[in-house]
């Protein structure tokens, strides 16, 4: 093990080195701490900033979903830790502005997970799942009025910098809480038709400047009735998407594959021998799981 990780000098209270015969979550920090040194330190590592390391930290929480939807548990361990460095490297940031360190992190969600869960740390009981969540939620609201914040709505807390189909979700699943919301599916189907047509209108008179923010608030109407229908449906909007995704990644590069066999460049067929193409990769997918 390098001699440099013991060295590396911590800026806290005390100094974290490495003794084990592995590296551990002291060394973690210690690395950090080196790559942030402003002597001995990495140049791209001292460039950043909470703003720029924000991307990476939302881009390694997606690689972690997608090894988790690939069920690949080998690469599941070194995307989480991935997601640690960006845990260690803001909190580094944070401790250097004399703000926070990693172990008040780690303090602060350990508080939080007690006092949310008085039923199992505490004397409180709860009935179910869905009993624990409505707890959950007023434990929240309580949260925001001790801190401070004034905002007493059902919508309060839910975060703007959500990918928008996350936050439409929740922002529907709020409302739903004080029974503003469809009865069921059917209706939202119906909602979905009428939205469709209203885009359909706007299409037809032309993407033109006049109406492009028409059609913009078009558009996210008919998202929007489509979120709340896959949330009427029981179906996680990020794992339809992001398996749609896959199998249109799956078959166009099947659809490449034949092509090439056939000695055909996709890029000169015209639209309708693509989309034979296409339909063929289909029919193999279609027999194969047959």
């Amino acid at each position: 093990m390098p001699n440099w990780v013991q060295a590396a000098p911590l800026p806290s209270h005390r100094n974290l080195s490495v003794t084990a015969a592995r590296y551990d979550l002291p060394a973690l920090l210690a690395i950090m701490a080196r790559l942030r040194d402003p002597a001995q330190g990495c140049p791209w590592d001292l460039e950043q900033d909470f703003a720029s390391i924000a991307a990476y930290t939302i881009e390694e929480a997606y690689e972690v979903a997608d090894a988790v939807d690939r069920q690949d548990l080998a690469e599941l361990k070194d995307e989480l830790g991935d997601l640690l460095l960006q845990v260690v490297f803001h909190a580094q940031m944070a401790r250097e502005r004399a703000a926070f360190g990693f172990d008040d992190v780690v303090a602060a969600i350990c508080d939080k997970m007690v006092r949310r869960h008085p039923h199992v740390f505490g004397d409180s009981q709860v009935g179910d799942a869905a009993q624990q969540t409505l707890n959950w939620e007023q434990i929240k609201r309580d949260e925001r009025s001790a801190a401070g914040k004034t905002d007493s709505s059902v919508l309060a807390g839910i975060a703007r910098g959500l990918p928008e189909w996350q936050r439409a979700s929740k922002l529907q699943a709020r409302a739903a809480r004080v029974g503003f919301d469809w009865p069921g599916p059917g209706p939202v189907l119906d909602k979905l038709q009428e939205e469709l047509q209203e885009v359909r209108m706007e299409i037809e008179r032309g993407v033109v400047q006049d109406n492009h923010a028409r059609l913009q608030d078009e558009l996210g109407d008919l998202l929007f009735v489509c979120v709340n229908l896959a949330r009427h449906a029981q179906v996680d909007v990020g794992a339809a998407l992001r398996h749609a995704n896959l199998k249109f990644e799956r078959r166009f590069r099947a659809m490449e594959q034949l092509a090439q066999q056939d000695g055909d460049a996709l890029q000169e067929l015209s639209l309708q021998q693509q989309e034979a193409y296409w339909q063929r990769v289909k029919r193999e997918e279609s027999g194969a799981a047959g």
